[in-house]
């Protein structure tokens, strides 16, 4: 499993001190956002991701929560939702062999959707795409030559600065993603999405336990200690109704 990165910089072990960045605040800057830039510039794990080239701390949320649950395997097919900015696809891209690269193991497919264009990942196809629309799921399964083993999302709707609301929101948009995956995964594969805790998930987790055969929800060591966020792993996807029908005919 990964390990959470030391708070003290360097690798020789000498010489070393904590070092804490603190930010002065600037004329028309929010305290808020005064704040928070200093505990991003503080973080570990951004300071950890910018040195091994991931696109945000996010990546080591899918890592830890992959060495947990192991979706991520060679030749896997994987969508991942809300993609933005890439570092979600940056970890599966290896894990899956979506370039070929570990020979003798079947190579992997993903496909990165989002609202907004994002920077390519090599490996990955990424696409602009509102998986809310008509038909999203046949424009998936037609990207994807085929349905899905796994399908994750980091989504998080915009902040309102009301926790209920937000909360209310984030609930919503993971159980959008839900019913996406019922419609695009194979029989046996794996839904991976954020949620925020607050109470409204009850119904969320009513749904997924009709559909797979076990549902967890996992704060991995790199979600801040502060945060109400949480990940949903629901793994062994019963099928479809008429997929399940079908195939006991």
């Amino acid at each position: 499993m990964t390990k959470p990165p030391s708070k003290t910089g360097g690798t020789s072990g000498r010489g070393q001190r904590d070092l804490t960045v603190k930010v002065k605040t600037a004329k028309g800057r929010k305290l808020s956002s005064t704040k928070w830039l200093e505990r991003q510039l503080n973080d570990p794990y951004v300071v950890r991701a910018r040195a091994e080239g991931y696109r945000g701390r996010a990546a080591y949320k899918i890592m830890e929560l992959d060495d947990k649950f192991g979706f991520l395997k060679p030749g896997a097919r994987v969508v991942d939702l809300g993609c933005a900015p890439g570092g979600w696809l940056q970890v599966a891209v290896p894990r899956i062999n979506a370039l070929g690269e570990r020979a003798g193991k079947p190579v992997g497919r993903i496909l990165g959707l989002d609202l907004q264009v994002v920077d390519p990942v090599p490996g990955a196809e990424v696409h602009v795409l509102d998986f809310l629309a008509d038909d999203a799921d046949l424009q998936v399964k037609e990207w994807l030559g085929g349905q899905a083993d796994v399908v994750m999302s980091d989504m998080a709707a915009s902040a309102s600065g009301h926790k209920q609301t937000d909360h209310l929101r984030i609930i919503a948009l993971c159980e959008a993603a839900a019913y996406l995956a019922f419609d695009v995964l194979t029989p046996g594969g794996t839904f991976v999405c954020k949620v925020l805790a607050g109470g409204a998930e009850g119904e969320l987790q009513k749904i997924l336990k009709q559909k797979f055969t076990k549902v967890e929800n996992v704060k991995p060591p790199s979600s801040r200690s502060d945060s109400s966020e949480k990940f949903v792993v629901a793994t062994g996807y019963r099928g479809r109704t008429e997929d399940v029908a079908e195939t006991e005919e």
